[in-house]
């Protein structure tokens, strides 16, 4: 399976939703994505964005945070204006583009996590609403997925990753209730398995610690994206058995705010070194391993978030024109 050599986890910042388009279909052509711009207000961030795609499920906003609703309401409505405007700019921005794209949602865990239910707990508490919030979330995915095609007619491909923060937390029992006085009973594996399983082949984001390798890899996705600073040596064994088993690595590599970024080859270091520590041969590191910032650049400046996407394609390039030099220079 051939990565995509470079791209981004999503999110960038600002509100203006056509530069953040030029900038990632000028940075990482290989495998550009329709970017969140969360610091537009309700509606703009993970949550209420995704939510927007549920079907027969409209949320509002409450003191406490997104929660269903019988009815589709303002903050609904704005989700929904925010990403058609983002559709309208990515056919403009996109016109002619051939190739994959990339679009993210926030996964049916952490959704299930962050969204409560009309009378106040978390839908993570009910494991009836879990599965029909995962049925609908699936629905509304596959939707947005036609959509993002029609828009883009010449695109190769849809990828969807589903952006699951929570889903460690989900699987300790560490989530805490709405109140925030308690936890929420951690949810059995297969469960897990089974929603990741409603969703064709996705990539799964985890930029917290402690992601489920083994799990991702039965629920059958498509790839991990996490970030390559929080790999420890104990999750090295699954961690190459998901890379044995076929799948994409996304690796952050480069902070996701402010920072003085370092030489090409320091880039790629993280990703050389795991490489190198699983065994692998050098050849076959660019095909199976795609870099990208460590999580979304949203609170990064805009100058910040080219750079670190450019910095990415530009490791990526030296690590496919000459593998075997980066393993030995690591």
């Amino acid at each position: 399976m051939t990565s995509w050599e470079a791209t981004g986890v999503g999110s960038h910042p600002g509100d203006d939703h056509l530069e953040a388009l030029r900038v990632v279909f000028g940075e990482v052509p290989g495998l550009p994505y329709l970017p969140e711009l969360p610091q537009r207000g309700v509606g703009a961030d993970m949550i209420g964005r995704t939510a927007s795609l549920l079907i027969d499920m409209p949320v509002e906003v409450q003191p406490s945070g997104w929660r269903l609703t019988d009815r589709a309401g303002r903050d609904h409505q704005r989700a929904v204006d925010h990403l058609r405007r983002d559709l309208d700019g990515l056919e403009e921005i996109g016109q002619g583009f051939e190739g994959p794209v990339k679009v993210q949602v926030c996964g049916p865990w952490t959704l299930a996590a962050a969204i409560e239910l009309r009378h106040g707990n978390r839908m993570l508490s009910d494991a009836g609403a879990v599965r029909d919030l995962t049925a609908s979330l699936a629905q509304g995915v596959a939707d947005h997925v036609a959509e993002v095609r029609r828009r883009l007619p010449g695109a190769g491909e849809v990828v969807v990753q589903l952006d699951e923060p929570s889903l460690p937390g989900v699987l300790a029992g560490t989530v805490p209730t709405a109140s925030g006085f308690g936890r929420l009973a951690a949810v059995e594996e297969w469960r897990v398995e089974e929603a990741l399983k409603a969703f064709e082949a996705p990539l799964v984001h985890c930029c917290a610690p402690g992601v489920p390798y083994a799990l991702l890899r039965r629920a059958g996705v498509r790839g991990v994206s996490v970030d390559a600073s929080l790999i420890r040596r104990r999750d090295e064994d699954a961690v190459g058995e998901a890379v044995e088993a076929g799948l994409v690595f996304l690796l952050g590599v480069i902070p996701g705010t402010d920072t003085r970024l370092p030489d090409i080859g320091v880039v790629a270091k993280p990703a050389v070194e795991l490489w190198r520590r699983l065994g692998f041969a050098p050849g076959d590191l660019a095909g199976r391993i795609t870099l990208t910032p460590s999580c979304g650049l949203a609170g990064a400046s805009p100058a910040y978030a080219r750079a670190a996407l450019r910095a990415c394609r530009k490791a990526a390039e030296v690590l496919r024109e000459d593998p075997a030099s980066g393993m030995q220079g690591g």
